[in-house]
């Protein structure tokens, strides 16, 4: 004897609006802004005025560390739609790169994150989440 299995109720939901939807995973391209990488490249630059000037270090550091931070932080939590935690992440990252008192650390990575989003675009994938 062959029972028919019992009949459900479906439940019909609507679709979550875009706005309230979580954000991507970070496969959708460069996990940095393209304005963040010039950023960190324009002001890593700005180490070659500063090498000889060891004694405006105090000053140098700092700045060069809170010029690249705040924007950064900015443009990954607007323009990127990266929650706080992660804007903070990725700020701190390129922050700390762009401090270190040398012309030589920040470039490469600027040119990189750069690159990676050149990539991303000729690949097809989205640079926004």
């Amino acid at each position: 004897m062959k029972s028919e299995p019992p009949i459900q109720d479906a439940e019909v939901v609507r679709e979550i609006p875009a706005a309230l939807k979580p954000a991507a995973a970070a496969d959708s391209g460069a996990p940095i802004h393209p304005a963040a990488a010039i950023l960190l490249i324009v002001v890593d630059n700005l180490w070659n005025f500063a090498d000889w000037a060891v004694i405006a270090w105090i000053v140098t550091i700092p700045l060069s560390f809170l010029s690249v931070f705040i924007p950064t932080f900015f443009l990954q939590k607007a323009l990127r739609k990266d929650s706080p935690g992660r804007a903070l992440g990725y700020a701190l990252l390129l922050g700390v790169v762009a401090a270190v008192p040398t012309s030589v650390t920040g470039t490469p990575v600027g040119l990189a994150l750069l690159a990676w989003t050149g990539l991303a675009r000729l690949i097809g994938r989205p640079l926004a989440r």
